[in-house]
């Protein structure tokens, strides 16, 4: 009889109480790995998105409604990250613990410092977020504060493994420390240097460990790549001395070839979602060793 019941419940998207532990749906898997860490054998732990999807435009399945009913927990990154997918989703969702403004309901944004918040909203300029850029996980710093945020909310709201959860947010932490201080200094010899990049998805990175990545491959984000801003970008990368451009795996990889080959760079493999990468599948810690220590050696290989 309970089996039918859930089964019921699920087919009319009504909402269920988590039976063992947290119920956890990430919007992204960098959202979804770090819940993991925190959560551990407590939390079952969802990410919507795929690793080599573009956040910004995921394709929504019916499978994601079910699973938004039953989730005890919402993790959104905020800052519009998710704007083109996850309110239609939610509109069809029946779950009031994950609500706006319910204990479930997590933006991951709230108490990071974003950047590039735009004077004026223009659309003119391309894809430009109200709140500011919204990619701020590729700052390992504000992942630790996307962290205690979790921590926070999974203790309010399962207090009884409260001390299980502030035990694993101090083990992540601790670790991501330590990480931080091999990635700084792994970055420091090349600090300064001038990066190209396909899109605008790199300045907490940058501002972190010391790198200029202000030449994008688009002519303004979100818009398509045209014949006259790629010379432009190609003339500056020769000038800048700019020997490395980075792209993600739902770009075009064949335009950065083309910089690159022009420009005698290194077109580099980048991802800012755990598992856009090989060897980086659930692990937030995994992908920024990949990315420091790739770029150090694609820095390091292209000095002149």
């Amino acid at each position: 009889m309970k089996t039918r019941l859930i089964a019921f419940a699920i087919l009319l998207g009504l909402p269920m109480v988590a039976q063992a532990g947290l119920r956890v749906v990430a919007t992204t898997p960098d959202f979804g790995a770090i819940a993991r860490e925190v959560g551990g054998d407590r939390a079952e732990v969802t990410s919507l998105a795929k690793p080599t999807e573009d956040p910004h435009f995921v394709d929504a399945r019916p499978s994601f409604i079910v699973k938004l009913n039953r989730a005890d927990v919402l993790l959104e990154g905020g800052a519009e990250l998710e704007i083109g997918w996850l309110p239609a989703l939610l509109q069809s969702t029946r779950n009031p613990r994950i609500a706006i403004g319910a204990p479930g309901r997590i933006r991951c944004h709230e108490g990071v410092q974003l950047l590039e918040v735009p004077a004026t909203l223009d659309r003119s300029q391309g894809d430009i977020h109200a709140a500011g850029n919204p990619h701020y996980m590729t700052d390992p710093v504000n992942a630790r504060i996307v962290a205690g945020r979790v921590a926070d909310a999974f203790c309010r709201l399962d207090p009884k493994s409260a001390d299980a959860y502030r035990a694993n947010l101090k083990r992540f932490s601790d670790q991501l420390d330590a990480k931080l201080a091999e990635w700084q200094k792994l970055l420091e010899p090349f600090r300064g240097r001038h990066v190209a990049a396909y899109h605008n998805s790199w300045p907490y990175f940058a501002r972190r460990f010391g790198l200029k990545i202000e030449m994008f491959l688009e002519p303004k984000p979100g818009l398509p790549v045209t014949p006259a801003h790629l010379a432009a970008v190609m003339a500056r990368m020769k000038q800048e001395n700019a020997r490395v451009v980075i792209v993600e795996p739902y770009l075009d990889r064949r335009t950065a070839e083309t910089a690159a080959r022009s420009t005698g760079a290194t077109a580099l493999d980048v991802a800012y979602l755990p598992g856009g990468v090989q060897g980086t599948e659930d692990s937030y810690i995994k992908l920024m060793d990949y990315l420091v220590t790739a770029l150090a050696k694609a820095l390091a290989g292209n000095t002149r």
